[in-house]
């Protein structure tokens, strides 16, 4: 910068030399840059001489301007200058003035003072003097606390000038008319039906009248327990309303009666010191008014539950969390407000008994539409039966399996996602945060979820029991919604209730596993499975017993057909075969037939092992052999058959397991019975009519030959003429059948 402000060539610089520059210029530069240079200096001296005759002209006008101004200036300040010099004199003559009579009434203002002190006493003296009579009057009109102030206001008059005579009588007066208020405000004090405010108020002005405070305060306590129990009474008759409404009663009513008490006893007692009371009148305050909130909160928290669990589970649970979230942040805004009390209950205990209230509310509504659902199948079942379709049933069983899972899990699942209402954001409670609703959560999980499933159990091992008379079908759908329930139903729903309630029962000690549930399910489906077998089995098995204990066996005819009785069993097991395939696979393995199952007549099956044993239950009569002696050598071979042992979840093993009940009971009545010899070809008959038709019910064709075997063997031991019948005869009666 200062090297540009003493640059020769630098037309902007005061040290600018002309003759230099143009030296310069025609030096080091040609002449169209001195053109240039030219035009451009004529340029910018021709916009200077522009904006200099511009600011001319402006400064001109502010020039004038100011002129005008200054001249109207000087004439002002003359008119204003004599204004000033007459202001002068003025204050001279007003000060001369003041001086003189200050002189003239310096004696007065002396005696004016001493009259202004005698005219206050004699007001304070008519005062006192009209006391009384104010003080009666004011009773009267029931302005105590007026009363009161006024008295207070003349107390330090009337303890100067008291002992003097002429003021005795007022004092005297004074003190029987404040006693009479004193009586009266105690009367008032006791009376029920006050509110907080006004115990509040009288037990002010008894304070105010020298009234013992210890005293005072138990009235107070005595007699703001009296209003409370009156408005917990008037709380009781409020059945009309709502929840919240309810609340808010009991808010605007109860809860600010209590908190103002509690507010005007502690400035009553507990904040002052008072001096006339003993050392541990303060303590023994504290305690007493620490036992009068929890009496009264747990008589209010009480009823609050009452009504609580009578709106649980028919009212709106929304309508209900929001009163109870309304009273547990007043009474946090009371703990807060009295920090110094020992509150022992809150509003989360209600809040977490009404979340075990729906609980059991929900868990009673699970159990109905549980029951209600079993109805309708029992129902259903019954008019498929009385239909004439013989098809309706068969179709209808997946159908009704799948209403009944699907309902039931739908059920669950809405009302776990109707207790997730505890857990809202936007409630002043936090379940998870205390120790008590933490376990509430639990509580959800095993009491509702846990707690159904096992009633699921329960129910369904009911129903499989020997003393039940449950039909057939209806325990087969049971068995399989139980399956169903042990694959996926257990796994979805504790899941679903894990996720919803941020539970971890993987690593829990404490809660019910999954596993275990499942286990209780696929065992109830076992029983149930069990209990159709043997169901169906025995209702097969009592019309092979009576078919065998009404025949006369020893005066049979030639058997010319097989029984009807057997042409039943082979239908009823044909009707279940088609039931079974309707709910579980129909690609169960089975042993191939041997190629002559349906041609060969009993005992030629495996003729060569038993063809020898054919020949001798031919040809040999009773005499000739050791029947007992071949039986059991027979038996000692053969493969032990478990006739009640549990079934698989697959078609050929549940009616594998029907036809071994019926053919052990077929066996055991025939043990019990004596044949003749057509008699024993009848059961010959009925054997092979059977062993033609049962082989494609089971996996296991040896099964049907072995027990078949040993119906006919026992025939043989209790016939008596044990001839059998040729085979080709026997075939021809049961091909014609």
């Amino acid at each position: 910068m200062s090297e540009k402000s003493t640059n020769p060539y630098d037309m902007d610089s005061p040290c600018f030399d002309p003759d230099r520059y143009l030296q310069k210029l025609l030096k080091e530069c040609s002449l169209k840059q001195i053109m240039d240079t030219e035009s451009t200096i004529v340029r910018q001296t021709q916009t200077l001489h522009s904006d200099m005759q511009t600011l001319v002209y402006e400064n001109y006008n502010k020039f004038i301007s100011a002129t005008d101004t200054i001249r109207k200036m000087k004439t002002d300040f003359r008119a204003m200058e004599g204004e000033m010099n007459l202001l002068m004199s003025n204050m001279a003559e007003i000060t001369e003035f003041s001086e003189k009579i200050t002189d003239t009434l310096q004696g007065t203002r002396n005696q004016l003072t001493r009259l202004s002190g005698k005219h206050q006493l004699l007001k304070k003296l008519q005062f006192l003097s009209s006391l009384p009579a104010k003080l009666k009057t004011l009773i009267e009109e029931g302005n105590y606390q007026q009363a009161v102030q006024e008295y207070a206001h003349a107390q330090k008059v009337l303890q100067q000038y008291g002992k003097q005579p002429s003021f005795q009588g007022i004092q005297e007066d004074c003190v029987q008319i404040l006693e009479g208020l004193k009586k009266l405000l105690k009367e008032e004090f006791v009376k029920t039906g006050k509110t907080a405010q006004s115990l509040t108020e009288i037990g002010e002005l008894l304070l105010q009248l020298d009234e013992k405070p210890s005293a005072l305060a138990k009235e107070m306590l005595e007699c703001a327990t009296k209003r409370l129990h009156e408005q917990l009474v008037m709380l009781q008759d409020q059945t009309d309303r709502d929840m919240i409404e309810f609340i808010d009663l009991g808010i605007e009513g109860f809860l600010n009666d209590l908190t103002l008490v509690i507010s005007s006893y502690n400035d009553m007692f507990l904040t002052k010191h008072i001096e006339q009371e003993a050392d541990d009148f303060e303590q023994v305050a504290r305690v007493d008014l620490n036992n009068f909130v929890n009496t009264n909160i747990d008589e209010y928290l009480a009823l609050v539950q009452d009504r609580a669990e009578v709106e649980i589970g028919h009212g709106d649970s929304q309508i209900i969390l929001r009163g109870l979230d309304r009273m547990h942040r007043r009474l946090t805004a009371m703990r807060s407000l009295c920090r110094a009390l020992d509150m022992g209950k809150s509003g989360i205990d209600i809040i977490i008994n009404a979340a075990y209230q729906l609980c059991k509310a929900h868990m009673k509504s699970l159990k109905d539409h549980f029951s209600d659902n079993l109805s309708s199948i029992r129902l259903a079942l019954v008019s498929a039966k009385s239909d004439s379709s013989q098809t309706a049933p068969q179709t209808s069983l997946k159908e009704l399996i799948s209403n009944l899972y699907v309902s039931t899990m739908e059920k669950v699942k809405g009302l776990l996602q109707d207790l997730l209402i505890f857990l809202q954001p936007d409630w002043s409670f936090n379940l998870k945060a205390d120790t008590k609703g933490a376990a509430c959560i639990e509580g959800i999980r095993e009491s509702l979820l846990v707690g159904f499933l096992r009633h699921i159990c329960s129910t369904m091992n009911g129903f499989g029991n020997i003393n039940s008379s449950s039909p057939p079908t209806l325990l087969l759908i049971l068995s399989k919604m139980c399956l169903e329930m042990d694959k996926s139903g257990v796994h979805q729903l504790i899941s679903l209730v894990d996720e919803l309630y941020d539970i971890d029962s993987e690593n829990s000690t404490t809660l019910v596993h999954e596993t275990e549930l499942c286990a209780e399910m696929r065992d109830s489906a076992q029983h149930l499975l069990d209990s159709y077998v043997r169901l169906q089995g025995l209702n097969l098995s009592q019309m092979l017993r009576k078919s065998v204990e009404t025949r006369d066996w020893l005066n049979c005819l030639e058997p010319r057909s097989v029984r009807a009785v057997m042409k039943r069993v082979v239908e009823e097991l044909a009707t279940i075969d088609n039931v079974l395939g309707q709910l579980y696979d129909t690609n169960d393995m089975r042993t191939a037939a041997s190629s002559d199952s349906s041609r060969k007549t009993h005992f030629s099956l495996t003729a060569s092992k038993q063809s020898q044993y054919r020949s001798t239950w031919s040809t040999y009569t009773p005499s000739q052999m050791d029947n007992s002696f071949v039986s059991n050598i027979h038996r000692l071979f053969s493969e032990k058959i478990e006739i009640f042992s549990s079934v698989e979840f697959s078609k050929v093993s549940i009616i594998t397991g029907i036809i071994k009940i019926c053919l052990k009971t077929l066996l055991e009545c025939v043990r019990l019975r004596t044949f003749s010899k057509y008699g024993l070809q009848q059961i010959q008959v009925d054997a092979h009519y059977l062993q033609m038709n049962l082989w494609r019910f089971v996996s296991d064709e040896n099964l049907i030959h072995v027990l078949l075997d040993e119906i006919l063997g026992s025939a043989v031991l209790r016939c008596l003429e044990p001839i059998l019948m040729e085979p080709n005869a026997v075939e021809i009666i049961c091909e014609r059948n």
